[in-house]
C-alpha cells in the first residue's frame, strides 16, 4: 500500500499576487508499541516501549526520510515518539527538537487501559465517549476541543518556523486525526479518519495559515521491507 493520495481545495492564488513560502510538512506517527498491540489506551502521560516491529518500522521510517532528505525534525516529547526518531536523527544527521505540545490527547484516567476496560467500569464516561462529544474530557484529561487547540497551535507553530523547508514531525495516532479533520474541514465529531498504520508518512502544505493534505497513510518504506507491518 502507498497510501491514499488527497489533494484539498487549492489554496487561493491570484495572478501575480505575492505568495507566502510554503513548508511541507511529513507527519509521521511513532512505531508499534507493545500496547498498540494490547489495544490500551496511552495518551498524555502513558507510555509503552516499541515492540521489536516498531523498531524495524522506525528504521524503515528513517531510511526513507535520509533518502528523501529533510530541512528539521520535531517530535513529541514521549518516550515512543523518542525511540521513533531517534534512528530518523542518526540517519539525516539532524537532532530531534522535542516538543509536548506533540504529546497525544489527555485521556486521564483512562490511559493505560483498554475501552473494553473503560465500559466495565466507566460506563457513563464511556457512553460520553463513543457520543464523539468534543465538550467532553475524561476526568484529569483533555477535551477534543481542548486536544484540537494545542495540537493545531503546535504544528502552526513548527510550519511558521520552517517557512520554505521540508520538516519531519514524529507524533502519534490522535494528534495526526485532528490535522486530518482540520485540512479537510471536517467536524470534531465527524466519524474517524481513514485507518491509519504505525510509521506511516503523511504529507500536508502549510501556506499563509492553511493546511492541505496530499496523502495520508503512505507506508512505501514499509512494503519494501519483508514483515515490517
Amino acid at each position: 500500500m502507498h497510501g491514499l493520495s488527497i489533494v484539498g481545495a487549492d489554496v487561493n492564488e491570484n495572478a501575480g499576487a505575492a505568495q507566502a513560502p510554503e513548508t511541507w510538512l511529513v507527519v509521521v506517527r511513532h512505531g508499534e508499541t507493545q500496547w498498540n498491540r494490547e489495544r490500551r489506551i496511552q495518551g498524555y502521560h502513558a507510555d509503552s516501549a516499541l515492540t521489536a516491529t516498531g523498531e524495524a518500522q522506525a528504521a524503515a521510517l528513517a531510511g526513507r526520510l535520509a533518502r528523501e532528505g529533510i530541512d528539521a525534525l520535531f517530535a513529541s516529547d514521549l518516550g515512543r515518539t523518542r525511540s521513533t526518531a531517534h534512528p530518523i536523527g542518526l540517519a539525516t544527521g539532524i537532532a530531534p527538537v522535542h516538543d509536548a505540545g506533540l504529546r497525544e490527547r489527555s485521556y486521564g484516567i483512562f490511559e493505560g487501559r483498554t475501552f473494553a476496560e473503560i465500559e466495565k467500569h466507566y460506563p457513563a464516561e464511556y457512553a460520553r465517549i463513543m457520543a464523539r462529544d468534543p465538550h467532553y474530557a475524561a476526568p484529569g484529561g483533555e477535551s477534543a476541543l481542548q486536544f484540537r487547540d494545542r495540537v493545531l497551535a503546535t504544528l502552526e507553530r513548527i510550519a511558521v518556523h520552517c517557512s520554505g523547508k521540508r520538516a519531519a514531525v514524529v507524533t502519534h495516532q490522535g494528534v495526526l486525526g485532528m490535522l486530518y479533520r482540520h485540512a479537510l474541514e471536517l467536524p470534531l465529531d465527524s466519524p474517524k479518519r481513514p485507518p491509519m498504520q504505525n510509521a506511516s508518512c503523511n504529507h500536508f502544505r502549510y501556506c499563509s495559515g492553511r493546511w492541505i493534505l496530499e496523502s495520508w497513510c503512505d507506508v512505501a518504506h514499509l512494503d519494501e521491507g519483508a514483515g515490517i507491518k
